[in-house]
């Protein structure tokens, strides 16, 4: 075929209108250089050439109403000449990362190259199906949302889940926050939350139980050592990724989320910044109990939840105190249920007593 369509990306919302033709027919276009805006309900996204071609049909103009996977234009890669080579187009040349460890495998290794990337805060969505949207970061909203969901769909098809539960009692982190959080906000300039207290405990239980730490590649397991924790951020349904969290401070933490925040409300989250994550802390904040899905190629998320007061035993009384239900998918594949239940209990531990994240038992 010497023809390729033009189409605009899958969008959240049904439809969404065109804006301003930055090319006309007849135009020579670049891969990856931009065509055409478009505006939805809450962001302006650009849609980028698929391939190198001319444009010899435009199917939609400015200001004109159009939905998800329609065809806008058409360019013709047969009839391009030589000179074609000397056109650059708009964009950086991003590489995807890919971080590399020294993995320890059930079938033996498969190295992954390290490489760099370019971060950029414009909205770019590639609008060829066949291309991810990993090669040309950041991307818009509505691509964000669907790189987001297609991991946890495939965790569906290729993964043995189940859940494993237990309940913490916040009091003495509620208390934590409470006594400091006026001096800690003043020291640094944000407050003091639940997230940070729930990663340190994390990261403190997965280097106890490493398997947990693990991705599945081409049928090998791959530790990692580093800990890059997902974060989710529940408004936007979106997981930055907080990269050596085991390196972060609680301000470097509560600073970083309160960062990836506003980049979810501006639609500026880069999607480098939402994937290659190793363990995933999911807040299901307005829930009782829930069983999250894994974060494919990774192998266990914890779930959180939100806070109630109810009776417990405690020393021999029952007493009220704030408690939390905390829940752990994993794969069964990898990991045992006992590893599960003892890596859920550290969590647990960490986060009743604290003083065990300063001196990291």
């Amino acid at each position: 075929m010497s023809d390729v369509e033009v189409k605009v990306p899958i969008l959240a919302k049904s439809t969404a209108k065109l804006l301003n033709w930055q090319k006309k027919m007849g135009d020579i276009v670049k891969e990856g250089e931009r065509l055409i805006e478009i505006e939805t309900d809450k962001v302006i996204l650009d849609i980028l050439a698929p391939q190198d071609g001319k444009i010899i049909k435009i199917l939609k103009s400015n200001n004109e109403t159009v939905s998800g996977g329609e065809n806008i234009a058409i360019l013709n890669i047969a009839i391009l000449d030589k000179n074609c080579d000397d056109i650059k187009p708009n964009l950086p040349i991003n590489k995807m990362l890919d971080k590399t460890v020294g993995p320890i495998t059930n079938k033996g290794i498969s190295p992954i190259s390290d490489t760099d990337i370019s971060r950029s805060d414009n909205i770019e969505i590639p609008n060829n199906p066949t291309r991810n949207c990993t090669s040309s970061p950041p991307c818009g909203k509505e691509q964000l949302l669907m790189t987001h969901a297609q991991p946890l769909l495939n965790a569906q098809h290729k993964h043995v889940i189940l859940t494993v539960f237990d309940e913490v009692n916040m009091q003495i982190v509620q208390d934590l926050c409470i006594k400091n959080n006026q001096f800690f906000e003043k020291h640094h300039g944000v407050k003091l939350g639940l997230i940070s207290f729930f990663t340190k405990a994390v990261v403190t239980a997965l280097k106890k139980f490493t398997i947990i730490n693990t991705s599945i590649k081409n049928n090998d397991v791959i530790y990692h050592d580093y800990y890059d924790i997902g974060i989710t951020i529940p408004k936007y349904n979106i997981i930055p990724i907080l990269r050596n969290a085991d390196m972060m401070s609680f301000a470097d933490i509560e600073k970083t989320i309160i960062n990836f925040t506003k980049k979810a409300s501006d639609a500026k989250l880069s999607v480098e910044e939402i994937t290659g994550g190793t363990f995933t802390i999911t807040n299901i904040c307005n829930a009782m109990l829930s069983t999250p899905i894994l974060n494919f190629p990774q192998s266990a998320v914890l779930g959180i939840h939100n806070i109630i007061e109810r009776p417990i035993v405690k020393n021999g009384k029952i007493v009220i105190q704030p408690m939390m239900f905390i829940a752990l998918s994993y794969d069964q594949r990898l990991i045992d249920n006992n590893v599960a239940v003892q890596f859920l209990i550290a969590v647990k531990n960490s986060i009743e007593d604290p003083s065990r994240l300063l001196l990291e038992i």
